[in-house]
């Protein structure tokens, strides 16, 4: 059995299509979804982020803008530029795009973005909506994750999701949304004793550690869902997962290439989230 790959890539480029004709609609209402993006430094990997996410924007027809900052900018700064982008009304959505210089502490950040133009889904208030399954912003990745599982029609209800890693960004809220699908979730991260006899007891198996091909065939069940998250660059400049994917396609039903797998879906969750802000904040239903 070789697994059905799916596609990141060809899933966002759908989203994005039925995005840009709901942003048309929206627009002759006279609303034109907006997205902010602060980027503070010259990080090269958060800087092709943000030039993806501007890219992104403009092929479904939101509108965005990038606030560029110097690395030297302080956490008073950076607060005094959220509050006025909250006070903005034709922004509907901001991003501050991480890490962020040491000085600036990213708590601080997440909670001083209005919970209602939160499109990265990372407020206190959004992510304990999303721990009580309440309509909410949910975290881009893990949102992505969950479409890409649900894009195959792959039973949630019932499996047993085994989350490898517990980041705020992606393993915690991941684990929390299988969840509120009905799965069985089991966590593990760095302290876990016995890791590869919880992976290979997953129906779905979402691998979010950051180290190259660290999930070999003999973590996966016959017949696995493998959900690939990391993004590592290998020494000769090309990204592969935390799965090996090549023996892993071997055993799992279904599986996430690296690249041309979540990743794409992240931005693309982003776009959607920021659509929602903007109905949200303009009362427009639908």
């Amino acid at each position: 059995m070789t697994a059905e790959i799916i596609n990141g890539k060809d899933l966002s480029t759908e989203l994005k299509l039925e995005m840009k004709a709901e942003v048309e609609a929206l627009k002759e209402k006279g609303l034109i979804p907006h997205l902010t993006v602060v980027l503070i430094g010259n990080n090269p990997a958060s800087k092709s982020y943000v030039k993806g996410k501007e890219k992104a924007a403009a092929e479904t027809g939101i509108s965005s803008s990038i606030v560029e900052l110097p690395a030297s900018t302080t956490e008073t700064e950076l607060l005094q530029l959220i509050q006025e982008l909250n006070e903005d009304t034709s922004v509907h959505g901001i991003l501050v795009q991480l890490p962020l210089p040491e000085q600036i502490r990213e708590k601080k950040v997440i909670e001083a973005i209005h919970p209602d133009k939160d499109v990265d889904g990372f407020h206190p208030i959004n992510i304990g909506k999303m721990m009580a399954g309440e309509d909410t912003f949910l975290p881009c990745t893990p949102y992505g994750i969950i479409t890409m599982l649900k894009s195959k029609n792959i039973k949630i209800e019932g499996k047993h999701a085994v989350v490898i890693g517990r980041s705020n960004i992606v393993g915690k809220p991941v684990g929390q949304l299988l969840l509120n699908e009905n799965a069985t979730v089991t966590y593990c991260h760095s302290r876990t004793k016995n890791l590869q006899e919880l992976a290979a007891n997953a129906d779905i198996l979402i691998a979010a550690i950051g180290r190259a091909h660290a999930i070999t065939a003999d973590y996966i069940k016959e017949g696995a869902v493998v959900i690939d998250v990391g993004i590592n660059r290998l020494e000769n400049g090309s990204l592969t997962g935390d799965v090996d994917f090549e023996s892993a396609k071997e055993k799992a039903s279904y599986i996430t290439p690296v690249p041309r797998g979540v990743g794409p879906m992240t931005i693309t969750m982003l776009l959607k989230n920021t659509i929602k802000a903007a109905k949200g904040l303009s009362n427009i239903e639908g």
